[in-house]
């Protein structure tokens, strides 16, 4: 099994002359911030086609040069306050916000979690605070580096860029990347930036193919003509490295794992059904995140969930929808609150008359985990949520995606996912 890891919708449906199916398409209805998708397409064709501003216009490179400026000045503000703390003669310290769940709110009107005030300290005379503290110095001088440098580097370059032994000892400057990622997260949250703007960027995990066409540094991808592969989803999802050209696509479904999403690529769902397809490879990592919130907000499209019946594919969803917990200070950017979970459910065992084949028995962690995801505040009121969790843990099994194959390999886009559509029958 893969690893695990949103305005209000509900437009009428309206046929295309090219479907093929007789399921009509999901779009939305007019509401705040968020506009009917077949206008929002047909603009999106009009004006933002062919003639869309490239990626590389002097525009954009004047873009680029203010905000590389604005991070190198920031990474530097941080190194100056450090140097007139020693200057003092005072303990040299750093404040990062805490990221954990004790910092963390959940603002209703926004639906969108939010980072709190608190802060941690971490000073360099605190035997238990130097080193983290040194790693951050580190992680700062590489980004400064990089960006006066107008290049990137992986998350994993990032490491080695600031590895190496301490003079005239053993110790190394990190035991692994998994110390450098949090390092830079913290950095993100200290000085107010962004991984994207710090230069540094995580492997591709992700893929979309559809009726839309984009601008990838310049690049025409058209998503209509890539194959059984699709496009990969980068992790840098900016306006400044992605643009959007023409799109036709009343909706995105995105589905939690690449092997599902191959069926549906297959079956060429999104030509039929008039959409975008996406995945995440599991968790979907923050490119594909980002992007599914661009999708929604900047061209109006409703975003569908099809994720496990489980969990983890209950947290993934809760990610897509209100933001995670660790990276709540990027919720507003990357949160889609309006998102819908299409499936799969904990009655479908039923409705759909699977076969006992596909139960796979809940674990004490599976149980463990799915109460407290019906904690979390986003969902202890809401009601639906409540009843389904609370039937998975009655029925002492969870269900992949994949377990529909039993019914047919294309049960699930052929019948599953257009019937919950055509019924707009999803959980919010």
């Amino acid at each position: 099994m893969a690893s695990k890891r949103s305005d209000e919708s509900g437009k009428k449906a309206t046929d295309s002359p090219r479907r093929k199916s007789g399921v009509k398409p999901v779009g939305t209805q007019k509401s705040k911030g968020v506009v009917s998708s077949k206008k929002t397409s047909k603009k999106a064709a009009k004006t933002t086609g062919t003639t869309v501003r490239k990626v590389g216009s002097k525009a954009d490179q004047a873009d680029r040069a203010r905000v590389d400026a604005r991070t190198v000045d920031r990474i530097e503000s941080l190194g100056e306050s450090v140097v007139r703390q020693s200057l003092k003669h005072t303990d040299p310290f750093v404040d990062v916000p805490t990221r954990s769940i004790s910092n963390i709110k959940f603002n209703k009107s926004k639906r969108l979690l939010e980072m709190g005030d608190a802060k941690q300290r971490r000073t360099l005379f605190n035997l238990g605070q130097a080193k983290k503290f040194m790693q951050t110095m580190l992680i700062a001088d590489g980004c400064r580096d990089l960006v006066r440098a107008g290049k990137t580097l992986s998350l994993r370059g990032m490491y080695y860029k600031s590895l190496h032994t301490i003079a005239g000892t053993k110790e190394k400057t990190f035991d692994g990347q998994d110390e450098s990622d949090v390092v830079l997260e913290d950095l993100e949250v200290a000085i107010d930036s962004l991984r994207e703007n710090l230069h540094v960027f995580a492997k591709k995990r992700g893929t979309m193919v559809g009726n839309i066409t984009v601008f990838d540094n310049g690049d025409e991808i058209n998503c209509r003509r890539m194959g059984t592969g699709g496009y990969a989803i980068p992790s840098i999802c900016e306006p400044s490295v992605l643009k959007f050209g023409k799109c036709e696509a009343d909706f995105v479904l995105h589905v939690e794992k690449d092997t599902v999403w191959s069926r549906f690529n297959e079956d060429r769902f999104w030509e039929t059904h008039n959409c975008i397809l996406t995945e995440g490879s599991g968790q979907p990592p923050r490119g594909v995140r980002r992007l599914l919130h661009r999708l929604n907000r900047e061209l109006g499209l409703p975003i569908y969930c099809l994720l496990d019946c489980d969990p983890w594919g209950h947290y993934i969803y809760s990610v897509i929808k209100q933001g995670s917990i660790n990276l709540a200070y990027e919720s507003g950017r990357m949160a889609v609150p309006e998102a819908k979970y299409l499936g799969i459910r904990s009655d479908d065992y039923q409705r759909c008359e699977l076969s006992d084949d596909v139960k796979i028995d809940l674990n004490d962690r599976d149980r463990e985990r799915a109460k407290q995801i019906a904690a979390y505040p986003w969902f202890a009121d809401r009601r639906h949520w409540q009843k389904e969790i609370k039937r998975m843990l009655s029925n002492g099994f969870k269900m992949e995606v994949e377990s529909l194959i039993t019914k047919d390999i294309s049960y699930v886009t052929e019948t599953y996912v257009p019937e919950r559509l055509k019924a707009k029958d999803w959980i919010d």
